[in-house]
């Protein structure tokens, strides 16, 4: 009997490893320049002691790391809950996933939101919009004043205006409404970005390294018009490519991201 004989590989086999290595190359890629990785180590390293317990017979620690397998699955699920969190996510911007989900024009609502930020950028007005994609905001719409108004390009430049009391916080767009003003977004901790970013951008870098959504940010101090999506940030660009992007984001939600990075605004 041959090595072959003993060792069943087929079509099905291939398909497993594919998926499998697939799921682990992406939880890694989340998992990277985080402290999740450091986690990781750790929970190999007790895998490996474990291991070496079991070969070794050793009745006291392998009953102590008995205890521990019955709650392993529970703890991974709560110490990685945001990196399985953006996995998910990864997975269901999946193309194949995504085929089946209609997307409506959204280029009034794209036309608008460029006119605005525009108008802001030139007079320096510091504004923080947030896009709805696959991911529910409702959270964060939650921590902010309902207005459930269409977008205009007047009701954004108001907003936004610093005698406004709603000016300090993010708008949040859904579809083509605007959804919620002065919404408190999650701030980024990222260590990759810049020291000089302001809170507005770290909190549009915190919100998309959560969910999926996009979002535009207008620098205070400089007028620099930047936009984030999947956890990166692009400063400094023109409205022009910012219409790229924002009609990218909102009518191929499944579409792949630009390469972005992390600069100063």
């Amino acid at each position: 009997m041959t090595f072959f004989e003993v060792v069943s590989f087929g079509v099905r086999d291939v398909i497993e490893i594919t998926l499998v290595a697939y799921l682990l190359y992406q939880l890694y890629r989340l998992m990277r320049g985080t402290i999740a990785v450091q986690i990781a180590l750790g929970l190999g390293a007790l895998f490996l002691i474990q291991v070496g317990v079991e070969l070794a017979n050793m009745t006291m620690l392998s009953t102590i790391f008995s205890y521990f397998n019955q709650v392993f699955v529970l703890a991974v699920i709560i110490i990685f809950q945001p990196e399985i969190r953006r996995l998910l996510l990864l997975l269901g911007k999946n193309p194949i996933i995504r085929r089946f989900v209609s997307t409506a024009d959204r280029s009034e609502v794209v036309n608008e939101t460029v006119m605005a930020v525009e108008e802001m950028s030139n007079r320096q007005i510091g504004a923080l919009v947030a896009f709805q994609r696959s991911t529910g905001l409702r959270s964060y719409i939650e921590t902010g004043k309902l207005l459930q108004a269409e977008v205009s390009h007047d009701l954004l430049t108001t907003i936004f205006q610093g005698q406004n009391p709603l000016h300090d916080g993010a708008v949040i767009i859904n579809d083509r409404r605007i959804e919620a003003a002065r919404c408190i977004l999650p701030v980024s901790t990222s260590m990759k970005l810049s020291p000089q970013l302001g809170l507005r951008h770290r909190a549009a870098v915190g919100l998309t390294e959560q969910t999926d959504a996009f979002v535009v940010v207008v620098s205070e101090e400089t007028g620099n018009i930047s936009v984030s999506r999947d956890g990166a940030l692009i400063s400094n660009i023109t409205p022009d490519e910012l219409r790229t992007y924002l009609s990218d984001a909102l009518s191929h939600p499944s579409a792949s991201s630009r390469s972005l990075d992390a600069t100063t605004a």
